[in-house]
């Protein structure tokens, strides 16, 4: 990982650091002692980085210096401080196995877990992953745990599944919750309902999430309709009403939230080589190893377009591995880290409703991390469905 070594005596320092560029890098210091602890880190810039921790001690300074016990120097180039962020996390894991999440200060992303395992599904919040491969589902990551329950609540409103978290044992005697009194839900906890017709409102919630709104939003719209053909104008107004109401609750839904075992995604970043940028596929919300690609082709690939040069990196990534638990909810909390950042560097493609990428805008994109411009501001899918209901209402 770390791909470049320096000796370091402290009588030729100005060799060494004349050596090293000033660009950001990740770097590990050792000592003399094989078994001592190595001091590791990122940067902005590397030279200035090494200058004060290894150069001539200052008087009266409460300043680190390592001057007197550093015998080496390994650090790896860097383009950006997500690839920084992931390549300091990586050899953290490996370097410090025991400490290294204190080092690093995870906070774990906030995901809408649905309870689909058990015998009557609940939504909730939480920052623990289970097996992806079992009934649970996830979706996220949210910014923070007060937006994904403002977010989850909301959505709630527009459907009548249980919010209590007991396991329940219907009985026709229980008398119910201040839900099911409001009519804002089924109440299974008495038998208010039958069973399919509970599993069909949780199917309808799960189509919801999945669908990033979508499903419900069309729904209003062609119940809508209806009423019109029908005359019920009344009807008809009710549900404009909600069409307006699901609005602000869609504008809740950043574009990176997905559905977890289907989250599949393309980061852009800049690359410390000329003429290249740096990919990162995400799959099921684990990141892989970075892959530099050259903006200039070699000879032979030349007469290849861009969207197949493309095409074919993201091919070449290896299948994704079913990781621990841990280390998805690591990933996602490097990845909420960089995306709700307020500048943010780089670029994140995810792949429609088919699992497709969308080309042509990942080599506009390309583009723009190349020339360091932001990002292009295209309309998320929210949005997209929000300007829908409008165009549907006028």
């Amino acid at each position: 990982m770390l791909t470049e070594r320096l000796e370091f005596a402290p009588e030729r320092d100005a060799s060494v650091f004349a050596t090293v560029p000033a660009e950001p890098a990740v770097f590990l210091l050792r000592g003399a002692d094989p078994q001592g602890e190595p001091y590791v880190s990122k940067t902005a810039n590397l030279r200035r980085r090494l200058q004060r921790l290894l150069g001539p001690v200052e008087e009266r300074t409460k300043k680190l210096n390592l001057r007197g016990r550093v015998r080496a120097i390994e650090y790896a180039p860097t383009g950006s401080d997500f690839e920084s962020g992931f390549l300091l996390y990586r050899i953290l894991c490996e370097t410090f196995p025991q400490t290294y999440a204190n080092r690093m200060r995870f906070r774990f992303a906030p995901l809408v877990k649905l309870h689909l395992e058990n015998q009557y599904p609940r939504a909730s919040i939480t920052t623990r992953v289970g097996r992806l491969k079992g009934r649970a589902l996830y979706y996220g990551p949210f910014q923070s745990r007060t937006a994904a329950e403002k977010f989850m609540n909301d959505s709630l409103d527009f459907f009548k599944m249980r919010r209590c978290v007991d396991d329940l044992h219907p009985d026709p005697k229980f008398p119910g919750c201040i839900y099911s009194e409001m009519k804002m839900c089924l109440a299974p906890c008495f038998k208010g309902c039958g069973d399919e017709a509970y599993s069909a409102e949780v199917s309808r919630v799960q189509a919801y999430f999945d669908s990033a709104g979508e499903s419900l939003a069309r729904e209003f719209s062609a119940q809508r309709d209806a009423a019109s053909v029908d005359l019920a104008f009344e009807d008809a107004a009710a549900l404009h009403i909600r069409l307006e109401k699901l609005k602000p609750v869609l504008s809740q839904f950043p574009e990176i939230v997905r559905r977890l075992d289907r989250f599949s995604a393309l980061i852009i970043q800049p690359s410390h080589l000329a003429d290249s940028v740096t990919f990162f596929r995400v799959e099921r919300g684990v990141i892989s190893e970075p892959v530099v690609f050259s903006i200039q082709p070699a000879e032979h690939a030349k007469s290849q377009s861009m969207e197949s040069r493309v095409q074919g990196v993201l091919d070449s990534f290896p299948p994704a591995k079913a990781p621990p638990a841990l280390e998805t909810m690591e990933h996602l909390a490097l990845l909420k880290r960089w995306f709700y950042r307020g500048r943010r560097v780089g670029e994140i493609f995810l792949v429609d409703d088919r699992a497709v990428f969308p080309m042509r805008r990942i080599v506009r994109g390309i583009g723009r991390v190349l020339k360091g411009e932001g990002p292009e501001d295209v309309p998320s899918k929210q949005l997209q469905i929000r300007e829908g209901i409008t165009e549907i209402q006028s």
